[in-house]
């Protein structure tokens, strides 16, 4: 039994996946067994519709399968916003049809989340390898000037072809390549919330997303290259997470504090050169800078940690709750996701103490597991410049200043425990963002 066949036996919702050079017809096949009897309409955009739509269409149309006219956005702008919510569900609210998406990001996640409204299932084909969302459960969209993630379920089939991912635009393949190798520092934040109790490890979904991860990172410039086989590589293992999060419910197995840059900066509605940053892009700039406290982390005197002193410097709940109105300025969308997503993991004083009584405990096989883990900063910066992704914040449109002021706010955006809470709570914050955008360091702030 390969990787996918043993993934697809754990899936809440996917039940088909065929990923292969030559694989559309198998669409409709698919179509037929996964949606007997149903009618089919294909949902795409004027490029995705010119590179694949139409064919998909055709061959649903050969094998006999009923059809609604196609809806294809044509919008040149489209994103995956709310207004475009609203145009697909007024589409598949006059039919009972299944769609089949042919697309990618956008394009799934509005058929994703529209499928639900209106109570059907749906199929996906797969035009680039440009993130880990096809398989996952929930949509990204943007609603009243917010991203949020909607509850909605992954699709019933999937059918990508690498040869057309290939030759999707390069920027695309390089957004799906960054958006991977976050699952190297992700990993090890897993296991620093396992073996502080925070997050209990699922062995089969750390294992479906990390093993055979390195090998399908081993080559950017070939997948920036289009090269077919590394591109289905990139793509299998962007396609093994999202299962993963379907098998825990959780985009644990996928997401660590890279990803809590990329949420912040969501919500701070980024944009370079006026145009949006992709998901993929913000997270690779982000796994830089989990790599950086990764490594700092297994340079630091764990064992010698001084664990009373942290204890007896670690803030009230009241006092919390203040720090985060203070850094978050105030803003009361800010405030109130601070507010909740730290009460998620804030422990009182007797709680720190067992953390990080666990942490020093287990550090002497810990650390050789996270060096083990881990691809060194600089070489995740050269893998990131190789495949055509930015590898420096200024790149996306953050500012060195802020890249600095983001790390202060990681420890509230999120639930989840990661590297950035191990520095927080041990009291190294400080220190090592002085360590990087100090003197002499890799984001050195010039004005301080």
């Amino acid at each position: 039994m390969n990787k996918v066949e043993s993934a697809l036996r754990r899936t809440t919702d996917t039940k088909a996946l065929v990923i292969g050079v030559d694989t559309f017809p198998q669409t409709a096949e698919m179509f037929k067994s996964l949606s007997p009897a149903r009618r089919a309409l294909v949902v795409a955009d004027l490029n995705t519709w010119r590179v694949a739509g139409e064919e998909v269409h055709r061959i649903l149309a050969e094998a006999g399968i009923a059809q609604d006219e196609p809806h294809i956005f044509t919008d040149p702008k489209l994103y995956a916003e709310w207004t475009f919510v609203e145009e697909l569900d007024g589409v598949l609210a006059a039919t009972d049809a299944v769609p089949v998406a042919v697309g990618s990001g956008v394009i799934n996640d509005l058929t994703k989340l529209c499928s639900h409204h209106n109570g059907r299932r749906y199929m996906v084909v797969g035009t680039a390898a440009s993130m880990d969302g096809y398989t996952a459960y929930g949509a990204s969209i943007t609603k009243d000037g917010n991203k949020q993630t909607f509850d909605c379920p992954a699709p019933l089939g999937m059918v990508l072809d690498p040869s057309i991912s290939a030759a999707a635009p390069a920027c695309m393949s390089a957004s799906g390549y960054a958006d991977l190798i976050a699952k190297i520092p992700a990993g090890a934040d897993w296991m620093l919330a396992d073996a502080v109790g925070a997050d209990k490890m699922d062995d089969f979904a750390f294992g479906l997303v990390q093993e055979g991860l390195k090998e399908a990172l081993c080559d950017p410039a070939g997948v920036h290259a289009g090269n077919v086989a590394k591109v289905e590589q990139l793509a299998e293992g962007l396609l093994l997470s999202g299962f993963a999060m379907q098998a825990t419910q959780s985009s644990r197995p996928a997401s660590g504090a890279e990803h809590q840059f990329s949420h912040l900066w969501d919500m701070e509605h980024l944009r370079f050169r006026g145009a949006s940053v992709s998901h993929g892009f913000k997270v690779g700039i982000g796994t830089l800078a989990s790599m950086a406290f990764l490594e700092m982390l297994l340079d630091a005197p764990v064992e010698q940690l001084d664990v009373e002193k942290c204890v007896a410097a670690w803030k009230s709940w009241e006092e919390t709750e203040r720090d985060i109105r203070a850094v978050f300025d105030n803003d009361p969308e800010f405030v109130a996701r601070g507010l909740t997503e730290t009460r998620g993991k804030y422990v009182d004083k007797e709680g720190l103490r067992e953390q990080l009584v666990r942490l020093k405990q287990a550090w002497p096989g810990l650390r050789g597991r996270i060096r083990d883990q881990i691809i060194p900063f600089g070489e995740v910066h050269r893998r990131l410049e190789l495949v055509g992704a930015p590898c420096e914040p200024e790149q996306i449109g953050v500012s060195r200043a802020h890249f600095r002021a983001s790390f202060e706010k990681i420890p509230y955006m999120r639930s989840r425990y990661t590297v950035v809470d191990v520095a927080f709570r041990c009291g190294w914050m400080e220190e090592w963002l002085d360590r990087l955008f100090g003197k002499g360091g890799v984001w050195q702030v010039e004005d301080r």
